[in-house]
């Protein structure tokens, strides 16, 4: 599976990603740091790689339809330490192995998994 990590998650999720044998790029890396929502929203659907963000701004799903995207990730948790969500991004692995990505907004939460 293809992924992008917004620049709010830190780089070892996106090793955790690569070592599960994901493609997983980060919004960093390809110098896009800073740039609206909207923009990484469509550089997303252009490379069809599912988001993954602590953005709460991508819940919105009159701004950010799930059904236009390869799908939305994000994680919400008080806490964002890095093994804070290195622990959230390990449940995400587990999830993908059974449940559909594309098309839907996942919210990873500290109690589950909501897909819409």
């Amino acid at each position: 599976m293809k992924f992008k990590l917004d620049e709010n998650l830190p780089l070892e999720a996106c090793s955790v990603l690569s070592k599960a044998g994901h493609d997983a790029h980060t919004v960093l890396q390809e110098e896009l740091g800073g740039q609206p929502d909207s923009i990484i929203s469509a550089v997303c659907r252009a490379e069809e790689r599912v988001l993954v963000t602590l953005d709460t701004d991508f819940c919105n799903i009159l701004n950010y339809p799930p059904e236009t995207h390869p799908g939305i990730i994000v994680i919400r948790t008080l806490d964002q330490s890095t093994p804070t969500v290195l622990d959230f991004m390990e449940r995400v692995l587990v999830a993908i192995e059974t449940e559909e990505v594309d098309g839907r907004l996942w919210i990873v939460q500290k109690k589950g998994i909501r897909i819409r």
